[in-house]
């Protein structure tokens, strides 16, 4: 299967959707891969290193009337998609609500495209997922604009010259790039705060060593896929407050809030540009969506009574060769789960696939159900017992849905008992385990001595403490401190061995089965978590 990577053509654009190192594995893909000449020269990647890593060079025609799928960064112009091969397949970012006409010349060409924007945010396409791993290029840049814009240290400095105060930042929206921006200015030494309409970020943002402001007004602002949803009025009165209020504080703003297929939202308003202190700097991440400042301009500085608004679009660009690898490796996941070049399959039964289709075989496909990644919200609490006319003129139950038996009724048992608490269910089990052992474990006869039984009694109640706590440990703590907790229950794991060994001691039988099952499992674990551990550690290292 022939794959084409043209030069990007939008005026200022210097990323390319392949890179050599990326290239290399297209090929083991089963590609054969052609890129434009010049294609790679605004990132800093030769032809030649291009030619080493086994691509084919060709002209723009080559590449666009050539190939069997083009990969891109930017949409193609018009004059592109209309060159484009017949029943080829493209994969770009397009943002069809901006580009109708470019959708409907796609349409033309009998065309398969998939759209990177659309890619689904969920765990399993995180590895595809160009528009958070373009965010977090984005976030870093946008803090060192600021550095670079900012008449001051952003850490704070004593010097025999005085006292300098860190800067003050302000970073409104804690998505992708919003992390990230955290994330570069604590390490610059700045005073970070970060306000963003969902709470469910606060924790985010506190790890990270930010202030997270919040209003007093409480509602669900999440809107679905890792964005916000917009906000009642009386929300956003509270917000423009909170905002004149630290106008008047912060040295840098840095906004990144968007809505999914909306303009951009306008959180820093005139007023509050005129409240901040000459010097100050805004750094507007919305600006080609119309800005999140109401004195953005794209792509331009403007300076107002001494504050300056960047609305630069082109972040990514100014990191072309990292942006280009990394949108190349996403590329690169997402056409191994098409198939390679050798097993292709636009399977539009997967949902990462389906969600990213917008056009297959020239027919624009109708948006894919949404895929919320969060978890699901607890069911709001039901109302008082009801009068007996309402619960009369309920509707009976669907009968694929049966309600759960509460008694009186009789469940599955008949009678009118109850469902069995979680606690009754253990103790019936560890009464049951225990009969059994004192049956046809250690006295079998029913008779004699029950020294025996005493002690499996003993062992049978310290494991089913062991698993309780166990279970309760694990439970209990926060999912990110689950690796760290592996790499302790080692010496747990070590317990166990000496424990099985011993058991291996006795004669051949179920003591001894059971003391080789230990040490094979306690074994597996020791060793898993070491390799976690390590794995973890390198995380860290520079």
């Amino acid at each position: 299967m022939r794959l084409g990577v043209p030069k990007e053509v939008f005026p200022g654009e210097r990323r390319v959707a392949a890179t050599p190192e990326t290239v290399k594995k297209l090929k083991d893909l089963g590609f054969t891969v052609v890129i434009e000449r010049g294609a790679g020269e605004g990132a800093s990647f030769s032809d030649a290193a291009y030619e080493q890593a086994g691509a084919e060079l060709s002209d723009a025609p080559g590449i666009w009337g050539g190939s069997d799928l083009v990969i891109k960064v930017r949409p193609p112009t018009l004059a592109e998609a209309d060159t484009l091969k017949e029943g080829a397949t493209l994969i770009s970012f397009i943002w069809k609500l901006a580009n109708p006409e470019l959708v409907e010349r796609l349409a033309a060409r009998k065309a398969n495209v998939l759209a990177m924007e659309m890619i689904p945010r969920t765990t399993r396409a995180q590895k595809m997922d160009a528009l958070s791993s373009t965010a977090n290029l984005v976030g870093y840049r946008a803090v060192i604009e600021a550095a670079a814009h900012f008449g001051s240290f952003f850490t704070q400095q004593i010097t025999a010259a005085g006292k300098v105060p860190p800067a003050k930042i302000l970073i409104i929206g804690a998505g992708v790039a919003g992390l990230a921006c955290i994330g570069t200015a604590r390490g610059l030494g700045a005073v970070v705060r970060a306000f963003d309409t969902r709470p469910a970020v606060r924790e985010q943002v506190q790890s990270m060593g930010a202030e997270f402001l919040e209003v007093q007004i409480q509602e669900d602002a999440d809107g679905g896929g890792g964005y916000a949803k917009e906000m009642s009025p009386a929300f956003i009165e509270a917000e423009m407050a909170l905002f004149a209020a630290q106008a008047k504080e912060v040295d840098i703003v840095i906004t990144t809030a968007l809505i999914p297929n909306k303009p951009a939202p306008k959180l820093w308003l005139k007023s509050h540009v005129e409240a901040m202190k000459p010097g100050s700097v805004i750094i507007d991440l919305a600006s080609e969506q119309g800005g999140n400042c109401d004195l953005t301009v794209k792509d331009q500085v403007v300076v107002h009574n001494g504050v300056k608004v960047v609305g630069f679009t082109d972040y990514p660009s100014r990191l072309s060769g990292t942006a280009s690898q990394l949108y190349g490796m996403n590329l690169v996941h997402l056409l191994t789960d098409l198939g390679g070049g050798t097993k292709w399959n636009v399977n539009l039964e997967d949902e990462i696939i389906r969600g990213a289709s917008l056009i297959h075989k020239g027919e624009l496909l109708p948006p894919a159900a949404p895929i919320n990644p969060s978890p699901a919200k607890p069911a709001a609490p039901k109302p008082a017992a009801a009068a007996p006319a309402a619960a009369a003129a309920a509707p009976a139950p669907a009968p694929s849905a049966p309600a759960k038996s509460h008694g009186g009724h009789g469940g599955h048992g008949g009678g009118g008992s109850g469902e069995a608490s979680p606690a009754m269910k253990w103790v019936g089990i560890f009464l049951l385990v225990a009969w059994l052992g004192l049956r046809f474990g250690v006295n079998p006869a029913g008779a004699g001595d029950m020294t025996g039984a005493a002690t499996f009694l003993q062992h049978l109640t310290v494991f089913v403490l062991a698993c309780f706590i166990g279970w309760q440990v694990v439970w209990n703590v926060t999912p990110a401190l689950h690796t760290p907790l592996m790499s302790v229950t080692n010496a747990i794991s070590g317990i166990i061995l000496v424990g099985g060994m011993l058991q291996t001691r006795e004669p051949l039988g179920a003591a001894a089965w059971l003391g080789t099952a230990a040490i094979l499992l306690a074994t597996i674990n020791i060793a898993g978590g070491f390799l976690v551990t390590q794995r973890m550690l390198k995380m860290f290292r520079k």
